[in-house]
């Protein structure tokens, strides 16, 4: 079965995670949405991004992906970052909708989309990759200072801490809280509005938006993937990895 389904919504594709409870990262769901995000950018003037009811997105698949090799391991970093990178980069508009918590790598997808929108109680959002030994992939680094700004960002990159709904609002992490049940329907008109437009200024719009953060990352992606796999392979944060591992 697919890890990511696609849902049309008239011009407005609905790309949903769909691996389980946690929605954890795999290289299956990496590979499922890679092909997903190509259909979108043939067949769709606009996306929505969302998951689970629990979580969105947890993060990276630390038992699958402690098994692998180096080799394979850098490999699936690369695509990772790759889907990261196509996600961002989509020539149409695009909003998340956060469902569930969204943490690490979860959070990470969540950065990838032009609005970002939760639903309401008890949901975290945050980048906790610093407590188990490892970076925020470089791309997300740039994501999160273009959105929440520089000092804000370092904050929550260094401490690792999570926020709920309301500070997320307040910090500008997301652009509304809604109620659950009107979650995703919110998001959706977001971008069926924006999709209804002429789409000539709205793809510079795009690309204005995004051309900080992508140059940047076109420059130095290949020395982040080298940093993150050094940290992954270091015996120690192998330790705190597989505790990590142990609460999936």
């Amino acid at each position: 079965m697919s890890k990511v389904t696609l849902e049309a919504n008239d011009a407005v594709a609905v790309l949903r995670l769909n691996n389980g409870v946690t929605n954890a990262i795999s290289p299956e769901l990496v590979d499922d949405l890679a092909g997903e995000v190509n259909r979108i950018k043939s067949e769709f003037k606009g996306m929505v991004l969302t998951g689970g009811e629990k979580f969105f997105c947890i993060g990276l698949d630390l038992p699958a992906l402690l098994e692998l090799d180096q080799p394979d391991m850098t490999e699936f970093y690369a695509r990772f970052e790759q889907a990261i990178f196509d996600l961002y980069t989509l020539p149409v508009p695009t909003a998340c909708a956060i469902n569930g918590h969204a943490t690490a790598g979860g959070a990470i997808f969540a950065l990838t989309s032009d609005f970002r929108f939760v639903s309401s109680g008890r949901r975290f959002i945050g980048f906790n990759e610093v407590k188990i030994g490892v970076p925020v992939p470089y791309i997300a680094d740039l994501m999160l200072r273009q959105i929440i700004g520089d000092r804000c960002a370092t904050d929550m990159m260094f401490s690792g801490k999570f926020v709920e709904p309301e500070e997320a609002k307040g910090i500008g992490l997301v652009d509304d809280v809604f109620d659950s049940e009107d979650l995703e329907e919110k998001a959706v008109a977001k971008i069926a509005e924006l999709a209804a437009l002429p789409p000539y200024g709205i793809r510079v719009v795009k690309n204005n938006r995004i051309e900080a953060v992508r140059s940047k990352y076109v420059e130095m992606g290949s020395a982040d993937a080298d940093r993150f796999l050094d940290c992954w392979f270091n015996p120690a944060v192998r330790e705190l990895l597989s505790e990590a591992a142990k609460k999936f």
